[in-house]
């Protein structure tokens, strides 16, 4: 009797991921018996379903949780684990080594661990329920009450999976399917070992009964309790073939013989390229290049690393478009690179996000820094196609996840050292704002929206409660818990401790709910238009395209036109988005275009009070600092050029109302 939250197309997603403890461990509104467990979710009066309802409200669709099915690494018996004292490591200063000390000491006791170390792939995980380990049946009726609460605050489920590997195997305790059939599930080397370039025990999906097993574990999940939707770990190490059945066996489970309309279940991954299966090596596998029209989604890093600046095994400390690069050079980004080198990359990096934003598909066109028009596949990133996407909804568009450091975290370590805080929040929410308003699936890290820290822990996954819980209150957003632990991190202690040591790099509650704010603001922007959420490649190349490109564009702008026929939005004829990384206002006019243009009125409303710079006249824009204006062409408007000078676009600064220059006191 389960109803679902209507979901008129997979296009229609915007997805939040959450880990289950994260949610509730120290949420003081959900019973003490029910914190970090299923049951949580089942509180609609809790400070956490509060949080997720809003967000409901405004636009979320989908909750993607970190893995939920039986994992090796925590002790189900409450009575086997310990946890350090949450009230000691509060007294502690922000940038001490001590509270990673003490959480180091539990890390393999405690109750925390991300998960990604499957056990039993087909059974809820005994630590999330309240029974714990005695009662199987009461870990499923939790489960699926968990999936009963979100699904009636309005949000569908997503389960992250993890087939690519198992915890154990061979003789060992925890090992499965070498007791079934050994040697036959996993993936061997000319030596006859097992490979273990995920970290751990590769299974061998290119054999037919491990795809098999995939396919009846996920309609299983699908079918059983409910799940919306999956996404892969590691989905490169799978073959295509693999994905390629999923995807249709989810489509073929129906309302009348399953329960579950199959066809309205995301399917989405890691599609990254290496290890022993790398560039094919054994058989077609399930990487970004190859997944281009199969409808199944891949994160896309190109855009990531854009709008951060660097990838995950780059140095933290690199900028991108919404973290300053070329626009608010930092003392690092400088040393590494002169202001001509960093404007060459900064217009490289804006064309990753252009395409991106129109869902990284392989036909569309830009126009590059040097007058050229290329399609998205003829646009190179670290020697490949940059756009892969054959249709926009593979485009899973993101710029945080539960690996690395969080947005927040990573704009602190990017910005120039005597960017504001304010300035900081900016860049931060700028990053997010990208991300919402692609086309494609938007992705964000649970978080996203309220400044969420992990203290700058650059791999959490068993860093426990006190460097990942997260405070629904808004009075904490986990900055200056401490040092991250030592484990992957030491090695940037040097530049971390100053940060966290200075006072004015802590947001207030009054900050993070302000940045709440705009986050909701930005989906019910994405949810006003159907231009936001174009289902075919062919709506994208005729509705989307790009001002201020080419040679004479503004570095530090990115201008995106969203057309309408008549046939899709009720309310707009054409949408106007300006992402403006640059630290001060600027005034863009392109006579090209029509007069009439207005303030989108969930901007217009807005409590922000830099976007009070925003506005419209005839075909002349003025664009607030580091900031996201979108403006909107009402239907019935004449679509006549306004005509003047400036013919191109032009850009000025806004010379009346500068960026406040705001230095940070000594740390």
């Amino acid at each position: 009797a389960l109803k679902k939250p209507a979901l008129a197309s997979l296009n229609d997603s915007v997805i939040y991921e959450l880990h289950i403890r994260d949610f509730s461990s120290i949420d003081a509104s959900v019973p003490a018996a029910q914190r970090g467990t299923y049951l949580a979710f089942a509180n609609p009066a809790s400070n956490g379903m509060k949080h997720l309802k809003a967000l409901a409200d405004a636009g979320l669709t989908h909750v993607h949780l970190l893995p939920a099915f039986d994992i090796a690494s925590v002790d189900e018996d409450p009575a086997q684990r310990s946890e350090p004292n949450r009230a000691a490591l509060a007294a502690l200063p922000p940038d001490s080594d001590k509270q990673q000390a003490e959480v180091a000491k539990t890390v393999d006791k405690d109750a925390f661990n991300w998960g990604y170390d499957p056990y039993h792939f087909n059974v809820p995980e005994g630590s999330y329920a309240t029974a714990g380990n005695a009662d199987g049946a009461a870990r499923i009726r939790e489960f699926r009450s968990m999936i009963q609460g979100l699904n009636q605050a309005g949000l569908r489920v997503v389960m992250d999976v993890v087939y690519n590997h198992s915890s154990q195997s061979g003789t060992g305790e925890k090992s499965v399917f070498d007791k079934i059939v050994p040697g036959y599930y996993y993936r061997l080397n000319a030596e006859g070992a097992v490979e273990r370039s995920t970290c751990c025990e590769n299974t061998a999906s290119e054999n037919a009964m491990m795809e098999k097993f995939i396919i009846d574990s996920v309609t299983l999940w699908a079918r059983e309790h409910k799940v919306d939707g999956f996404r892969f770990d590691l989905m490169g190490h799978h073959m295509l073939a693999n994905m390629v059945n999923v995807r249709a066996a989810l489509d073929a489970l129906t309302i009348e013989k399953d329960g579950v309309d199959g066809r309205k279940i995301v399917l989405y991954g890691e599609g990254w390229n290496f290890g022993e299966v790398a560039d094919n090596k054994r058989g077609k596998n399930a990487t970004q290049l190859n997944l281009t029209g199969t409808g199944i989604g891949s994160f896309n890093d190109r855009l990531r690393d854009a709008v951060r600046g660097g990838n995950p095994f780059d140095d933290r400390r690199l900028q991108g478009f919404a973290t300053g690069l070329f626009t608010s050079p930092s003392a690092y980004q400088t040393g590494l690179l002169p202001a001509d080198g960093q404007r060459a990359k900064l217009l490289e990096q804006t064309d990753w996000i252009r395409l991106g934003l129109a869902g990284n598909l392989t036909r569309f066109k830009i126009t590059r820094a040097d007058d050229a028009v290329k399609t998205g596949e003829q646009v190179l990133y670290n020697g490949q196609q940059a756009a892969y996407a054959g249709l926009p909804r593979e485009n899973i568009v993101y710029v945080s996840a539960h690996d690395n450091e969080t947005l927040f975290d990573k704009v602190q370590f990017a910005a120039p050292a005597n960017a504001a805080l304010a300035d900081r929040i900016r860049m931060n929410n700028l990053a997010s704002d990208i991300v919402m308003l692609s086309q494609g699936l938007p992705f964000f890290h649970a978080g996203d929206d309220i400044l969420r820290s992990k203290s700058m822990d650059g791999n959490s996954y068993n860093s426990g409660d006190w460097f990942n819980a997260i405070d629904w209150t808004y009075a904490d957003n986990g900055w200056g818990h401490g040092l991250p632990l030592a484990g992957g991190n030491k090695d940037r202690w040097d530049v971390v401790q100053p940060l966290l040591a200075n006072k004015a790099l802590k947001p207030s509650q009054a900050q993070v709910i302000a940045a709440r704010d705009h986050f909701l603001d930005m989906l019910r922007i994405r949810k006003s238009s159907p231009l936001f959420r174009l289902a075919t490649a062919d709506d994208v190349l005729t509705r989307v395209s790009f001002l201020n490109e080419g040679a004479k564009q503004t570095p530090g702008l990115i201008v995106m036109s969203l057309a309408d026929d008549g046939a899709l939005d009720p309310t707009y004829a054409r949408i106007l988005v300006f992402f403006n990384a640059n630290p001060g206002a600027l005034s863009w006019s392109n006579p090209q275009l029509p007069n009439g243009w207005k303030l989108h009125p969930i901007l217009a409303a807005s409590a922000d009070p830099a976007l009070k710079q925003a506005g419209a006249a005839g075909a002349s824009f003025s664009i607030p600092g580091r900031s996201t204006a979108v403006f909107v062409l009402p239907k019935g408007a004449s679509l006549a050029p306004a005509g003047g000078p400036g013919v191109g676009g032009t850009v000025t600064p806004v010379v009346a109302a500068p960026a406040p220059k705001q230095l940070l006191p000594p740390t």
